[in-house]
């Protein structure tokens, strides 16, 4: 087993007390975006649902050992994963296309069940190939009975795939993070959970600071003008500030270079997920990905989730390769 989380002394509430105060920075970074008009009761509007957020998730780090906290914290994300599939569906409308709604949500629900049922060692349950071949034959099927022009069949059913895989596996593996319970650390779940939000939050804080105060060099003009090289610096700074602060208060046993290695992987793969979503953006013609939808004052679930999309596999696969923890 692995020692990485050897600290048997450690305090829940240091977990805790460290991400309150990052939040309140990040809610106010948020605040403040300087594409935005200041607007005080859209302040006021962020900050209450930060809280609320805060409050649903912090209590669920708390009790994450506990059933009913994983339980909830997957329906948050299928909830999620809905509106995701939603948006992905009313880019692909706005193109022309038309994705099923229906059937990418149950292609997203199927894989979190299963990333559930493998943390609770019962995958072969629902194995993943039974529900990518139900997906498959709701994906095409309904295709097939639909009366809708097929000039579109193609790139709408790739778009439901798209849709269906991207926010069931990049949702998938936070549950599957979370459903680790004690390893020679009690409540490792919640302890790796916490490192993946902070970590990806605090790079991003970075790279708002440092790409508004120094940004000149343009990082992918095509894809987001507004993203500098100096912006990625200041994001692979602040990576490694959360990963630093996760070392020391919250997995004691990561060594110097285990804190580097994860805030430069998971800061490159919330780079990578942020220019993915943006390039499907920009190939939509929209701005960002509400549509009708949100977290009351911050917008459509992809523009939240795009960087935790690609890092929580990356944090997986850091943990499992370099560690052995599975």
């Amino acid at each position: 087993m692995s020692v990485l989380y050897n600290d048997p002394n450690l305090k829940k509430c240091r977990l805790l007390f460290g991400f309150v105060d990052y939040l309140s920075i990040w809610g106010f970074i948020m605040a403040t975006d300087a594409t935005r008009r200041f607007d005080l009761k859209n302040l006021s509007v962020r900050v209450c649902s930060a809280i609320v957020f805060a409050v649903l998730f912090l209590t669920l780090l708390w009790f994450g050992e506990t059933p009913w906290a994983k339980l909830t914290y997957l329906g948050l994300l299928a909830a999620a994963a809905t509106v995701g599939v939603r948006e992905f569906a009313m880019m692909g409308a706005k193109m022309g296309h038309f994705p099923n709604l229906g059937a990418g949500t149950i292609m997203a629900w199927g894989i979190l069940a299963h990333c559930h049922l493998w943390g609770m060692e019962r995958a072969e349950s629902l194995p993943l190939w039974l529900v990518l071949f139900v997906g498959a034959l709701a994906i095409h099927l309904s295709a097939l009975f639909s009366k809708r022009n097929l000039d579109n069949a193609l790139s709408s059913q790739g778009i439901t795939w798209l849709a269906g895989l991207y926010l069931g596996l990049g949702l998938g593996f936070q549950q599957k993070l979370f459903m680790f319970n004690q390893t020679t650390l009690e409540n490792t779940g919640a302890r790796l959970l916490l490192a993946l939000f902070l970590i990806v939050w605090l790079g991003d804080a970075g790279a708002y600071f440092a790409g508004s105060r120094f940004g000149k060099h343009k990082l992918a003009p095509r894809i987001s003008p507004k993203k500098t090289w100096e912006g990625v610096a200041g994001n692979i700074l602040g990576n490694i500030a959360g990963a630093a602060i996760i070392k020391f208060f919250v997995c004691t046993d990561w060594s110097p270079i285990d804190m580097v290695a994860i805030a430069i992987l998971l800061g490159v793969a919330g780079i990578l997920g942020d220019l993915v979503e943006s390039a499907w953006k920009r190939s939509a013609g929209v701005k960002d990905s509400y549509f009708g939808v949100s977290i009351p004052g911050h917008g459509g679930i992809l523009d939240r989730v795009d960087s935790l999309v690609f890092a929580a596999p990356a944090l997986y696969a850091y943990i499992h390769f370099v560690h052995g923890l599975n």
